[in-house]
C-alpha cells in the first residue's frame, strides 16, 4: 500500500480506523502487506506498537550508476507498453535518468512512464533521450 504517510492527515479516530484496517488485512485475510511511504509513514506506524513491530522500516537507497541499475532499467522497459525497444540501459540514458531523478525509485518510474506516454503520442513507440529530456523539463 502506497503513501502510508497520509495516515497522519486524519484525526486520531481516522488514524485508528486506518490502522485497524491494515491489521485486518494482514491478519484475518492472511494477506502479505507491504507499506510504502515517506519518513512520515514510519512516524505514523510508530503510534501503534503492534503496527511498528509488524512493519519494521526499511529504507530504499538511491540508485547509482551500476550494473544493477541498468538491469532495473531494462526490466522496467519490459513493462512499458511500447512496440520498439528503448534501450534504457544505454550510458546516455542511464546518466540522464540518474541526474534527473537523483536516483529516487519513484521519480525514475514517473520519468520513464511519462516519457513512454510521450513516445506513444508522437508515434515513435520507443523512449529516446529527447523524450526523457522533455519530460524532465516539463516536470521540473
Amino acid at each position: 500500500m502506497d503513501e502510508v504517510h497520509h495516515l497522519l492527515a486524519g484525526n486520531y479516530r481516522e488514524q485508528r480506523a486506518s490502522m485497524n484496517l491494515l491489521k485486518y488485512l494482514a491478519n484475518d485475510l492472511q494477506m502479505s502487506v507491504v507499506l510504502v511511504g515517506t519518513a512520515d509513514a514510519v512516524v505514523a506506524l510508530q503510534t501503534d506498537a503492534q503496527m511498528s513491530s509488524r512493519f519494521p522500516p526499511t529504507e530504499l537507497p538511491r540508485w547509482g550508476e551500476s550494473d544493477e541499475f541498468r538491469r532495473f532499467l531494462h526490466a522496467f522497459e519490459g513493462l512499458l507498453p511500447l512496440k520498439k525497444p528503448s534501450l534504457l540501459a544505454q550510458r546516455d540514458k542511464v546518466e540522464f535518468v540518474l541526474a534527473a531523478t537523483v536516483g529516487i525509485t519513484g521519480a525514475i518510474a514517473q520519468l520513464l512512464t511519462h516519457a513512454a506516454e510521450l513516445a506513444i503520442r508522437d508515434g515513435t513507440e520507443r523512449v529516446g533521450l529527447t523524450h526523457l529530456e522533455h519530460v524532465a523539463l516539463v516536470t521540473a
